[in-house]
């Protein structure tokens, strides 16, 4: 038994062999030889001291058999009888021979061997063991091998002894086998593997966090998916950042072209000029040397001539000297012209300083515009025109609005230039103000403007190297001013309501926007419970719920954007509210401040000459309400004298102005007169009236209109009376109507109830 065997050994853990049968096969033919050499290895170790306790306590450390020391004491020392007790005498006599030689020869292989050993002994078991039990049995072999070296450190192991092992260590392998039989049913979170059930509850991962193995699988395959899509996002960045360079790429070979252009005509347009300065200067040149030339020869010419007289003179003045006659001399003298032209020509002076002189003028070439286009000539052309953006909707407000522009180019700008001013279609839209502000920026916040406007705006940009174009011109329209609404021509019933307003524009507007508050409490007073929109006209009927109380506010839209809110306008839904109307009122009639009382103070002249509207009544002193255009129930009342004589009911907007009412087909009411004996109240329609007495004159009269029903009715609300009902089929919405026969007053109360004894 070698110690270097077993800790040099290549095989030593070489738990599948490749030539394992070969090897089996020649450890089977060589059994023979093995005990004597067995034996032999056996003497070498305790011959030489070798210490068998310590090699065994360091192969119990290194397969985990040392934290259970009891255990193993008590293995060695009851093994027999337990070996005996499992298996049958039977069964160790039937191995026979063929297992005693298989243990001599692993007993003598085992010290030089052990791997090769622990081959040996697997192979009667590999025909009914599988790959996945090969682990288990190497380590199960590998106790075996230190309890061999136990034995062997004693004196050595029987047959017997062999034999328990081996079917001991089978035993633990068919019970590993029935655990590992169980798969994995769950996966541990903490140690991201798949366990069993009962690992969970009773093994080490017990105190771990674990989950439904499906659920897990498909909480990792959600993981991968969404790491896919980042992937993807990721690739689709990088595609869209290597197309934009390209872009780049691009956009620098055309700005390349560009200012190579741009340098190639600057210069051009230098040597131009340049060329232009010389030959300017050369023609200069060449004309002050031909007006010196010229001076040059008149002034020689004018010598030769000179020099010419002067030679003549001095020939004849030497012919005459050299005379020899005295007398001829005298006479020739004083005769000939010769001394006149002689005296002429001395009398003349002679101009013998240069006309001109050879030096030229030094020139001083002017090459400021030269220079000015050299300065001119840098890397910064002047940028192109900018792009005005059309109006964004919800841009501006009632006095001011926002204007942006681009520059779809690369061109360096400094500040930009923004003109603008009102655009009006009258001739004189060209005197307007034109208004220019200057901005770094691509946005400008214009203020002060009028509301409901139109105004055009242009920009320009500008670097060091000059101004662009204009842009083209946009127009941009500011918000329209807050409506008003018209208070007293609201009308509003238990369901709905009409609401009037006007614009306060004179630009006509796009739509108005009505917006509803209910009031329930004063929390949420002014909180909008409702809008409706794209209101072409200035009137909307609204359907609301009964006996509640709405805040009503107007906005008006353009393409700019919406106007403020209008004044806030309180409507009761408690019953049927209306206004009068006063263009309908005879001039006699007077309505008071609080809209519902009318009063007429004399009727000496009916037909007087007091200012009449095209809708007024001229004959009955009478007055209209406003229309009631709902449907259903409307109930009011109207408050009078018993002395005073007057009607009331209702009427069509058409009935006519120069009759009295009831006296028509258009107009049902009520009337009450005095008469000496009693009071007599009449119920008119078209001048007819049924004969009626009524003992107890009211002073409160209800008025009851059902359009579903076709009815119109009559009470005395003071003690819930009813007086009559007219059975009429109104083809239109009608008016209330109310009329004075004698000075009094007459007292209108809307907005109430419709009272429960009025149901017929």
């Amino acid at each position: 038994f070698y110690h270097m065997d077993l800790y040099g050994s290549k095989e030593r853990f070489d738990i599948f062999p490749e030539e394992l049968s070969g090897r089996g096969d020649r450890s089977r033919g060589d059994t023979r030889r093995e005990p004597a050499l067995s034996s032999e290895k056996v003497q070498r170790p305790q011959e030489a001291g070798y210490d068998l306790e310590k090699e065994v306590a360091e192969l119990a450390k290194m397969y985990g058999l040392d934290e259970d020391r009891e255990k193993e004491l008590e293995l060695l020392e009851g093994h027999l009888e337990k070996v005996e007790s499992r298996w049958p005498r039977a069964r160790t006599e039937k191995a026979g021979p063929q297992g005693s030689i298989h243990n001599s020869s692993k007993s003598s292989s085992s010290g030089k061997d052990p791997s090769q050993s622990t081959k040996q002994q697997g192979l009667p078991d590999e025909a009914s063991q599988g790959e996945n039990q090969s682990k288990a049995r190497a380590d199960d072999e590998a106790e075996s091998n230190i309890w061999s070296r136990g034995g062997l450190s004693s004196g050595g192991m029987s047959d017997e002894w062999n034999s328990q092992a081996v079917s001991e260590e089978e035993e633990e392998e068919e019970e590993e086998e029935e655990e590992e039989e169980e798969a994995a049913d769950v996966f541990c979170s903490t140690c991201k593997i798949p366990i069993r059930a009962f690992d969970k509850l009773f093994g080490e991962h017990k105190d771990h966090e674990v989950a439904q193995l499906p659920s897990a699988v498909e909480s990792e395959k959600e993981e991968i998916h969404k790491n896919m899509c980042k992937l993807e996002e990721q690739i689709a960045q990088m595609e869209n950042v290597a197309s934009h360079l390209e872009e780049i790429f691009i956009t620098v070979e055309e700005n390349f072209g560009r200012q190579e252009q741009n340098f190639e005509v600057h210069y051009n347009d230098a040597v131009q000029v340049l060329a232009q300065k010389y030959e300017e200067q050369l023609e200069a040149l060449g004309e002050e040397k031909r007006q010196k030339l010229e001076a040059l020869y008149e002034q020689l010419v004018s010598c030769g001539k000179h020099l010419d007289t002067c030679k003549e003179l001095t020939d004849e003045t030497q012919e005459l000297f050299l005379e020899n006659d005295k007398a001829e001399f005298m006479k020739t003298l004083i005769f000939f012209p010769y001394n006149y032209r002689l005296e002429e020509f001395l009398k003349k002076e002679v101009d013998l300083e240069l006309s001109t002189l050879p030096d030229f003028e030094e020139r001083v070439i002017d090459v400021s515009e030269v220079e000015q286009l050299m300065n001119s000539i840098n890397a910064i052309p002047a940028p192109c025109a900018p792009v005005i953006n059309p109006q964004a909707p919800n841009a501006a407000t009632g006095t001011s609005l926002r204007v942006c522009w681009g520059l779809f180019s690369d061109d360096t700008v400094e500040c930009y230039q923004l003109c603008y001013k009102p655009v009006s279609n009258e001739r004189h839209s060209d005197e307007q103000a034109e208004h220019t502000l200057k901005v770094k920026e691509t946005y400008c916040t214009i203020t002060d403007l009028v509301p409901n406007t139109q105004y055009g705006f242009w920009v320009s940009a500008l670097n060091a190297s000059g101004i662009s174009p204009p842009s083209e011109r946009a127009v941009y329209v500011t918000a329209p001013s807050p409506p008003t609404i018209k208070s007293r021509k609201i009308r509003s019933c238990e369901s709905a309501a009409l609401v009037c307003w006007e614009s306060r524009d004179i630009n006509p507007v796009d739509s108005y926007t009505v917006e509803l508050a209910k009031l329930t409490d004063e929390e949420n007073g002014d909180v909008i419970t409702e809008s409706i929109v794209g209101i072409p006209n200035c009137e909307v009927l609204i359907h609301l719920q009964p006996t509640q109380k709405y805040h009503v506010c107007v906005r008006a839209q353009n393409l700019g954007g919406s106007s403020e809110r209008s004044e806030p306008v309180l409507i009761h839904t408690t019953g049927t509210c209306f206004y009068l109307n006063e263009d309908t009122a005879h001039p006699l009639l007077a309505i008071l401040d609080d809209g519902f009382t009318i009063s007429c103070d004399e009727l000496e002249n009916p037909e007087c000459d007091l200012p009449v509207y095209d809708n007024s009544f001229t004959r009955c002193i009478a007055i209209l309400g406003s229309l009631i255009p709902f449907p259903g129930k409307h109930y009011w009342e109207v408050e009078v004298e018993e002395d005073t004589e007057y009607r009331t009911g209702v009427a069509f907007e058409n009935t006519p102005r120069h009759g009295h009412l009831g006296a028509n087909n258009s107009s049902w009411c009520m009337r009450h007169i005095i008469t000496p004996s009693r009071h007599k109240y009449e119920f008119l329609h078209s001048g007819m009236t049924p004969d009626i007495r009524i003992t107890i004159p009211p002073t409160r009269i209800g008025i009851l209109l059902d359009y579903e029903n076709c009815r119109l009715s009559f009470f005395n609300a003071d003690i819930a009376q009813h007086l009559h009902t007219f059975n009429s089929h109104f083809q239109h919405y009608v008016h209330p109507c109310f009329a004075l026969e004698t000075p009094g007053i007459l007292r209108i109360h809307t907005g109430i109830a419709t009272p429960p004894w009025t149901a017929l």
